[in-house]
């Protein structure tokens, strides 16, 4: 009966969209930020592979089918960019200046921690583009011998604790700039910090948009001249 159900991508898709409502019910419940959708949908998916012994490969037959709709739903940002394009043309240069300090200072923060600790090139280069937006970072890692899965997992941690502490740290460090503060969300947690800027404002979201896009160019281009 497992290997029946375990076989039909169904499966997969059913799980994930399943354990994300979940999610969000329990975040619309407790209105806690540590509580996210995202990082409870992970938790299930991975408590109900794990007691179930369902491998990874099977449960991602249909789970492949989500990531799909993952470039599509990036794009769609740009209709929140559209709706601002005059405060982006008022402040082009700033937002471009402040994606182009935070990409730089990311990469250069892994580098260093990464030599710091000791770790393999391969493993460096998993976790080197670990605030680019998925598409984007899974190419850069795969060029330069990384490792999928663990530039994967690197993506998920960042972007939820960008999800989770954005708001957090805008507030601690004083930043008052909604166009500042949304940058620093979309340079430094793509598509999932950008969804927490979403909900912090439309303004805030499209800064946070146009920042995961120009840091996903310009962290490429910095790496292929680099390494």
């Amino acid at each position: 009966m497992k290997e029946l159900i375990t076989s039909n991508p169904l499966f997969g898709i059913s799980l994930t969209i399943f354990s994300y409502w979940i999610g969000m019910a329990v975040n619309a419940k407790l209105k806690k930020a540590v509580f996210n959708p995202l990082l409870i949908a992970e938790v299930l998916i991975i408590a109900v592979l794990a007691i179930f012994r369902i491998p990874y490969s099977a449960y991602n037959e249909g789970g492949a089918f989500i990531n799909m709709f993952l470039t599509p739903i990036t794009a769609i940002l740009a209709i929140s960019i559209y709706r601002q394009r005059d405060t982006v043309r008022r402040k082009f240069i700033p937002i471009i200046a402040g994606t182009l300090a935070g990409s730089i200072t990311s990469l250069i923060t892994v580098t260093l921690l990464c030599r710091l600790l000791g770790l393999s090139p391969e493993l460096s280069y998993s976790l080197l583009p670990k605030s680019v937006t998925t598409p984007i970072a899974v190419a850069i890692s795969e060029s330069l011998g990384g490792i999928r899965s663990l530039t994967v997992m690197a993506l998920l941690i960042t972007g939820v604790m960008g999800n989770i502490l954005a708001p957090f740290l805008a507030k601690l460090f004083r930043v008052r700039s909604r166009i500042a503060t949304g940058v620093a969300i979309g340079t430094a947690s793509h598509v999932v910090g950008t969804s927490k800027a979403m909900e912090m404002g439309e303004d805030i979201g499209a800064m946070s948009g146009i920042a995961l896009s120009f840091s996903g160019i310009i962290t490429a281009i910095i790496v292929s001249l680099a390494f």
